[in-house]
Order: C-alpha cells, then sequence, then structure tokens
C-alpha cells in the first residue's frame, strides 16, 4: 500500500437479486476480515416506471435496514450511507433513525445525506424541487441541533422542532459525521461549511475531483473550519479483469494493478475515502439472475483489493 492510497470502503449487498439476507452478512463479514475500513448503502425510494435509471434502481433494500443487518454480524468496520435524501424525512425523523443506528453499531456509522434529484421522488414525499439548496441547507441545521442540543429547539422556515428530547441520542459526540453529496458549486461549498465531508456521485467526472475537494475545502476555509479534517468519499465502479486493458480502458477498467494506479490517483486529488460500489457495476447487472455469481465476483473483487492482502 503506498501513502497515496485512500482508506477502501464497500458497498453492500443492497441492489437487485443479489440484495439477500445472506450476501449481506457474507459481505460485511469478509470485508471486516479483509481490512477494509466501511460499508455502505445507499437509497432509492422509487424507480420511474419508464425505466430511465436502469436496473440498479429498480429495487433497492433500505440503508438503515441494510446497514442494521450488517451491524449486527460485524463487530469494528464503519456504516455509511451514501446517500439518503433528507428531504423526503422529516430532520426529526432522520435524526432518530440514523442515532438508532449509531447505537445498536456500536458508534460506527457516518451519515451520507443528499437533498435528491429525481421528480417521481419528490412529487411522492410531498417536498418541491424549488430552493432545494435553501431547504437542504436548513434540514442540515435542524438535523445537528436535534442532535447536540438538549432539549432541542428549532425554528425555521422549512422546519420546527418544539422544545423535545431527541430519543435515543447517538453514541458518537458531538453526532455521527454527516458527508454531504454534491456536485454543483454551491453544494460543494455547502458540504465544506456545514458538514464533516463530501461524497462524489459514480457519474463524478475522476479527472476533476481535484478541483471538487479544493472548493469543498473553500468552503470550510469560508467558515473558518480546518479544511484539512474533512473526509473525502469517492464512489467507484470497478471492473476488473483477468489481464490488462489497453489504452482506451476507462479509469477503474482493468487488471488489479492499472485500477490500484487509478486508487492512488484519486489519493492524490484528494480523495481520503474510496467506495467500491458494485450494485452500480453493469457486471453485475448481467449476473443479477445468478446471484451466487454475483457474489461471487464480488468476494473476487473484495480480496484483490484488501487493504490488509
Amino acid at each position: 500500500m503506498t501513502s497515496n492510497r485512500p482508506l477502501l470502503g464497500f458497498g453492500l449487498p443492497v441492489s437487485g437479486p443479489w440484495a439477500t439476507r445472506e450476501t449481506i452478512i457474507r459481505v460485511a463479514r469478509r470485508a471486516e476480515e479483509l481490512g477494509y475500513a466501511s460499508l455502505w448503502a445507499y437509497q432509492r425510494i422509487l424507480s420511474p416506471a419508464d425505466g430511465r435509471l436502469g436496473p440498479a434502481h429498480r429495487s433497492v433494500l433500505d440503508p438503515a435496514v441494510a446497514l442494521a443487518l450488517a451491524a449486527g454480524h460485524t463487530e469494528r468496520i464503519g456504516l455509511g450511507t451514501a446517500t439518503v435524501c433528507a428531504p423526503f424525512t422529516s430532520p426529526a425523523q432522520l435524526a432518530s433513525t440514523m442515532a438508532s443506528l449509531d447505537v445498536v453499531s456500536g458508534g460506527r456509522l457516518t451519515v451520507g445525506v443528499g437533498m435528491g434529484w429525481l421528480p417521481e421522488e419528490h412529487i411522492a414525499a410531498g417536498v418541491p424541487m424549488e430552493r432545494r439548496g435553501a431547504r437542504f441547507e436548513e434540514y442540515l441545521r435542524c438535523l445537528q441541533a436535534l442532535w447536540t442540543q438538549r432539549p432541542v429547539e428549532f425554528s425555521g422556515e422549512f422546519y420546527t422542532v418544539p422544545a423535545s428530547f431527541l430519543s435515543p441520542a447517538p453514541v458518537q459526540q458531538p453526532h455521527p459525521p454527516i458527508l454531504v453529496g454534491a456536485s454543483a458549486e454551491p453544494a460543494l461549498r455547502r458540504a465544506g461549511r456545514l458538514a464533516q465531508g463530501w461524497i462524489a456521485s459514480s457519474t463524478h467526472d475522476s479527472g476533476t475531483i481535484a478541483r471538487s475537494v479544493e472548493t469543498v475545502r473553500e468552503g470550510a476555509m469560508d467558515a473558518g473550519r480546518d479544511p484539512h479534517t474533512l473526509r473525502i468519499l469517492a464512489r467507484v465502479v470497478p471492473d476488473l479483469w483477468d489481464n490488462e486493458a489497453g489504452p482506451e480502458r476507462r479509469p477503474f477498467q482493468g487488471s488489479t494493478r492499472q485500477i490500484l494506479a487509478d486508487l492512488e490517483r484519486l489519493g492524490s486529488d484528494g480523495a481520503t475515502e474510496v467506495l467500491l460500489d458494485l450494485n452500480l457495476s453493469p457486471r453485475v447487472d448481467r449476473l443479477s439472475s445468478h446471484p451466487r455469481e454475483a457474489l461471487a465476483y464480488a468476494e473476487r473483487v473484495l480480496d484483490e483489493f484488501a487493504p490488509h492482502r
């Protein structure tokens, strides 16, 4: 391992036919055994009937449920959401759910949140897409107030919490780390100002990661915060080959050596952590009718990039 290699996390099997109790437990235990830093689950509430999101979003387990199952079968490995669409539930509801998950996991949770982008989900949740940024910023402030004030009382434009006690309180103090999924410049700066880090989406151009990290850190500096304490999580969909890929290969495609070099470049660009997520892999999608083969590929990827290897 080189100094530039970020901490590695792994996506729990939460999407499609391979998302079963057995595969979640098996992947979670193996990742912990091999020294991975974290396990992650993402949220997709609805998949539009026109199919534009693809099969990886058609059937997705609730992330809190999947992570609770993984928590019960591991002891040390970190757990995280990457991400949940925060405005689809009230801040108090999300604060309670995530605090409960922090309790049952023994304080291992990272809460990755985004403001949502799919119109169908906004309509179903009864949340307008207008002024999403302002709503989300207030949501983050309310969420942190719920976790840190006892009793809590919050009054804003979008959210109000009467003087109350949140039950339970999270194990981690002052609260579980919050990472914000974002891509636009104002949202990147918001992550630096208000959260403990940033999550880059799987579609984020790897060539622009360094600039995005710089923008997040500028947001932190503008708020008088230390930018170097921020966590930067990049989501990667590896395509592991038996042989070297040629010069036309895309990033994170090819042999173990080639993908490791890509991971090290991410570290050089400022990523502190990388999530290897096979839920979004076309190969796993092709194997969706054969969950055992999808699991076998996942175990190969786990072994090839194991931090303890």
